[in-house]
């Protein structure tokens, strides 16, 4: 996977800027609130079509402006029978988006979706160990996203189906309508037939990257430490369900809650509400050792997740690397950059040099950014 060029217009502070990429490895410098991570958001976006930062069209066009578009030209490789894709991205402060590939509309996202592949590694990302279940399950999304396009339409099904049901609960909790069975076990059957969906593919998602993570993370960490890595849905099921046990455990699920459902006033079961739960030592990792081991599970996570999508794509992802290897002591560092080698072409932003191993620096191209400008 090969980034040629991107061009962004009216996107977050840029207005009007190309880059070209003429090296494997690309390093983006300048001073915090300049642009360089709006830089890395833009590629995400192509690949993902989520933004790790903020959940609104409106929060990434450009302020005052109605449209803000991203183009980039990318190749699956650099052999010569391999031909460059144009991609196009517009989006409007009004919320809706157009997806174009090579000048074609592509009405569907799945259609857009695997033409750019990459991997972030944010000092966002830290809370992975550190935050709130949300930020592990939008992981886990992200990544599917990418494995499977099919996925962000069953993801869209799902959280569809999701709001209705919320509302009629809120409706319910409020005392504008009377609660009726037969009108709740219809949004019941929804919610545990998109639901199922989602639960399978995490779990089976889990059961492939965490032996990748394990090795990464014994390698990392001397052999001393042991990771594990397991989804936990609001309810008790195998990876070797049917389909039907599933969804007859979820529902089951759902009858015990159906009355703290409707006085709270939402859905309580399901898959915006599992857990992925990491624990080194069989302790959970947000209460254990230092930031540095934290940081040790996230990278291994991350090279995981390159590892994994480099063996279902055929060819290496992009990586993006957004300020972290400040976050990263030296000998963290030397395990990521090795891992990177000169296969995976690679952006990095950083606010200064000094990190990075001279040697390294001679195979790349750096570049300075000033208030949303990028310095040749």
């Amino acid at each position: 996977m090969y980034l040629k060029s991107l061009h962004i217009k009216q996107f977050r502070n840029y207005i009007d800027q190309e880059v070209n990429f003429t090296a494997p490895k690309t390093v983006i410098v300048g001073n915090n609130a300049q642009g360089k991570s709006n830089l890395l958001e833009a590629v995400l976006l192509l690949a993902t079509l989520r933004s790790h930062r903020v959940s609104k069209d409106r929060d990434l066009v450009r302020n005052g402006e109605a449209i803000g578009e991203i183009i980039a030209t990318c190749q699956r490789s650099r052999s010569p029978e391999s031909y460059p894709v144009e991609l196009l991205m517009r989006m409007r402060a009004s919320g809706k988006r157009t997806l174009n590939v090579n000048g074609v509309n592509q009405a569907r996202h799945l259609d857009f979706l695997g033409n750019l592949n990459a991997v972030m590694f944010s000092s966002l990302d830290l809370d992975l160990v550190r935050g709130s279940p949300e930020s592990r399950r939008n992981w886990l999304d992200t990544v599917l996203i990418q494995l499977e396009p099919i996925y962000i339409n069953l993801l869209q099904q799902y959280n569809q189906v999701l709001r209705q049901r919320n509302a009629l609960l809120k409706s319910i909790k409020q005392g504008q309508i009377q609660y009726e069975p037969q009108q709740m076990s219809l949004w019941d059957a929804q919610l545990v037939t998109a639901g199922t969906r989602l639960i399978r593919r995490r779990s089976r998602l889990l059961e492939r990257l965490t032996p990748i993570a394990h090795t990464w993370h014994q390698s990392i960490s001397g052999g001393s430490e042991y990771l594990e890595i397991n989804y936990l849905p609001k309810f008790a099921f195998s990876p070797t369900d049917t389909v039907e046990n599933i969804k007859q455990s979820f529902f089951e699920a759902i009858l015990q809650k159906a009355v703290i459902e409707q006085h709270q006033g939402t859905s309580l079961i399901g898959p915006h509400r599992d857990e992925v739960a990491l624990t080194i030592n069989a302790t959970p990792a947000r209460e254990y050792g230092s930031q540095g081991q934290q940081r040790t599970l996230v990278l291994a996570l991350k090279l995981a997740e390159l590892e994994l999508l480099e063996s279902v794509v055929g060819e290496p992802p992009l990586l993006l690397l957004d300020d972290v290897l400040a976050e990263l002591d030296l000998q963290r560092q030397d395990h990521l950059l090795n891992a990177i080698g000169d296969r995976v072409q690679t952006i990095i932003t950083t606010t200064h040099l000094g990190s990075f191993d001279a040697q390294w620096l001679n195979f790349a191209r750096i570049f300075q950014v000033e208030s949303g400008k990028i310095l040749f």
